[in-house]
């Protein structure tokens, strides 16, 4: 798991790479929570998502946004950490340029930032959303989403109300062409601080789903 460094919009990235195993492997890319909440790179739910990708045989890189751990900056409200998000992308690209797919996992600030990544860049085919904000911030830009994903939220989730979430799911099922899974977790809260074990059961059972040769969803 090598610490890197990239070029950013404001000057240096701090990650984690997870170099591509194979020719032609697929990449994912994963976002971490609020950096005003104390949320890094190294947050669990941020680990266990890496680690996930990386036993599959991804490319995978983590990263801390602007002004968290050694990534110059400062916090920029979503703007600039969505340009941060695609100059990571493009680095992992630059060195690993044969990908067939890339993929996006994001939790709280990290799943809104990554759903906003996914608006722009038609490579990405898949996404797990984890505890996305959707009371927070405005979701409305997916019009229309344009891939298939996951949600995973905790049914006593004390900062973002389930409801809100139900709400942008049921509004992205309206769309046709892509299809939103929704797993909720009954007594897990916003950081599943019990429940981990149960939220990365139902990722990975929607990855074994659509990573299969004969996956229903493409």
């Amino acid at each position: 798991m090598p610490d890197v460094i990239f070029p950013g919009p404001e000057g240096r990235i701090e990650g984690r790479f997870s170099p591509p195993p194979r020719p032609r492997a697929p990449v994912a890319l994963i976002l971490h929570p609020h950096p005003q909440g104390g949320g890094t790179m190294n947050d669990r739910i941020t680990q266990a998502m890496y680690k996930s990708f990386v036993a599959r045989g991804f490319a995978v890189l983590r990263f801390n946004f602007r002004g968290v751990g050694r990534s110059q900056g400062t916090f920029d409200n979503g703007i600039g950490e969505l340009s941060d998000a695609a100059s990571a992308l493009d680095w992992v690209q630059s060195i690993h340029p044969e990908a067939q797919t890339t993929w996006i996992a994001g939790f709280s600030f990290g799943a809104w930032i990554g759903m906003q990544l996914l608006m722009r860049r038609p490579e990405i085919r898949g996404f797990l959303s984890v505890a996305p904000p959707a009371n927070m911030y405005d979701f409305s830009f997916l019009a229309p989403c344009p891939s298939s994903g996951i949600i995973v939220a905790g049914g006593q989730d004390e900062i973002v109300p389930p409801g809100a979430v139900q709400k942008l799911v049921d509004k992205l099922r309206t769309q046709k062409g892509i299809t939103i899974h929704h797993d909720e977790i009954p007594r897990a809260n916003h950081f599943f601080e019990h429940e981990l074990d149960q939220l990365m059961k139902s990722l990975d059972n929607y990855l074994d789903m659509r990573l299969a040769p004969d996956s229903p969803i493409r």
